[in-house]
């Protein structure tokens, strides 16, 4: 039986100063499309939106099969859309834009910043020290940039799925040291709360405090009805073809 190529064969070794070239090239490349081909030619920011998602979907299908040279694949492809943002972005001549080099040299410093117990003398004791030592960190760097009203919650993305949001904004606000009678969504939905933007049905308030018993048991909810959908998935195909009753 002939070898089987590993995914890691022929790359450079760790530490090498050949690594990062190809990352280089995957530029060149970007570049080349965007000036001669017509459909990179013609992307925007807007436009590229929806892949940016669907890349994103797909890596992690990708990662819950196991599967993991389609992982590789799949990370390819979402490099890609950070390249061409990127590419896009160094086109603009107002002051604005920035390229790949900008983007690596920002979560460079964004990185060291944040782990002073690597970077600088800072120690730790655990992994939970490193998260309050980072919420803290990111706070810091609010205020340091003059927002005018700083909030524990900002930078959470409204937009994301709902189990996931609910954990971001649980997590914030226990880091904010929120008081438990703020925090207690049921039990303000029950009295009425009459602060609330809209109301809060009973089934909402009961997800949102299963959210928090997941995160009390070091869940994430997220992925706990994730893994129960793909389990659901299996028994139904499994039914389909007969394999079950």
């Amino acid at each position: 039986m002939p070898d089987q190529p590993s995914p890691g064969r022929g790359s450079p070794e760790r530490g090498s100063p050949e690594r990062g070239k190809a990352l280089a090239e995957l530029v060149g490349v970007m570049d080349r499309l965007r000036r001669e081909c017509p459909w990179d030619a013609k992307q925007t920011h807007l436009s590229l939106r929806p892949y940016l998602l669907e890349e994103t979907y797909e890596t992690l299908d990708a990662l819950d099969r196991g599967d993991l040279a389609e992982l590789r694949g799949e990370l390819g492809d979402l490099l890609l859309q950070v390249i061409f943002h990127a590419r896009i972005a160094a086109e603009r001549a107002d002051g604005t834009g920035f390229d790949i080099d900008d983007v690596a040299r920002g979560i460079t410093t964004k990185l060291i910043r944040r782990h002073p117990h690597v970077f600088a003398d800072v120690q730790v004791a655990d992994a939970d020290e490193v998260r309050r030592n980072w919420d803290k960190i990111k706070a810091t760097e609010r205020a340091e940039a003059g927002a005018s009203a700083v909030s524990a919650l900002d930078g959470v993305p409204m937009a994301q799925p709902a189990l996931a949001l609910a954990t971001q904004l649980q997590r914030r606000a226990e880091a904010a040291g929120v008081p438990a009678e703020v925090a207690n969504l049921p039990e303000r939905a029950a009295a009425g709360d009459a602060g609330a933007a809209a109301p809060v049905s009973e089934l909402g308030a009961e997800l949102f405090s299963l959210v928090a018993r997941a995160r009390a048991a070091g869940l994430n909810p997220e992925l706990e009805l994730r893994n129960a959908a793909l389990v659901f998935s299996d028994r139904i195909r499994a039914w389909e073809s007969g394999t079950t009753h």
